[in-house]
């Protein structure tokens, strides 16, 4: 495998100077989780041990796993139909749609968080009237899920969108014409040909919702979601407190998404 490697480099040369480049940006990232963790694990290990013990770090960690994984599936369940019309129709204001799916990207955090306050505090029109229903956003569960929600959903919309994208709607065509309607035509062959970009935009969206702190801090700061709680730690202990969670919470995803990405890889 290596000669061959090196053999690939020896006959593209421009592709070696672009390697080197480029891993710039792997050595950068590396050396600061790098620089963390080994203050962390190997000068200061008995901040991290007690941090393993703290039940309510642990609890705000499983909270965070927990509401970012709804907000995916929320974002799932709408995500599909969306990125399914887009990637099959042209139809007049669609670039108009897709500026619109990308909005919560471009827009700083703080802002759609509170513009999501605005819109569902418990003194806001819908706010009162999902308040009435017995959902209510400010400062709990489903405050946190929405806020996840607003911020990952494009990551998962444009994955989804590429991947209807890649699938030939030849196929489709034939299936109807075999006797399929169009929905079972939808889920026999172009979900499952999309398998891939399906997954791999609902492990970004989980991802992008578990790093989420701007939006969430302005609707919903209590409960607090990990990101919340470190920013809390480092404000009144600094790095002593804040540091551990923070390896925690590096370590936890690292471990996760590299298993996620393993299955979908074998599947």
């Amino acid at each position: 495998m290596k000669k061959r490697i090196k053999l690939e480099f020896r006959r593209n040369p421009f592709s070696f100077i672009f390697f080197f480049i480029g891993i710039t940006i792997i050595v950068f990232v590396v050396g600061t989780l790098f620089n963390m963790l080994y203050k962390q694990l190997i000068l200061s290990p008995a901040n991290f041990i007690a941090i393993l013990k703290d039940q309510y770090v642990l609890k705000s960690i499983m909270f965070t796993l927990y509401s970012s994984f709804l907000a995916t599936i929320l974002a799932i369940l709408l995500g599909i139909p969306l990125a399914y019309v887009i990637a099959r129709n042209e139809f007049y204001g669609k670039n108009l749609i897709e500026s619109i799916i990308d909005i919560p990207v471009i827009i700083p955090h703080t802002v759609a968080g509170i513009a999501l306050f605005s819109l569902l505090s418990r003194r806001s029109t819908l706010g009162t009237v999902f308040g009435n229903l017995g959902i209510v956003f400010q400062d709990s569960l489903w405050g946190v899920v929405i806020a996840m929600f607003f911020v990952s959903y494009p990551l998962f919309v444009n994955s989804a969108k590429e991947g209807f994208k890649s699938v030939n709607p030849n196929y489709e065509r034939v299936a109807r014409t075999l006797g399929a309607s169009q929905l079972k035509s939808f889920y026999q062959i172009a979900l499952p040909l999309s398998y891939h970009h399906l997954v791999s935009g609902a492990i970004m969206s989980w991802a992008r919702g578990i790093s989420e702190f701007g939006a969430v801090v302005v609707i919903a700061y209590y409960p607090m979601i990990a990101a919340t709680m470190i920013f809390y730690r480092f404000n009144t202990g600094g790095l002593k407190e804040s540091q551990p969670i923070a390896v925690l919470l590096i370590l936890l995803c690292f471990v996760i998404f590299l298993f996620l990405r393993l299955i979908s890889r074998k599947k």
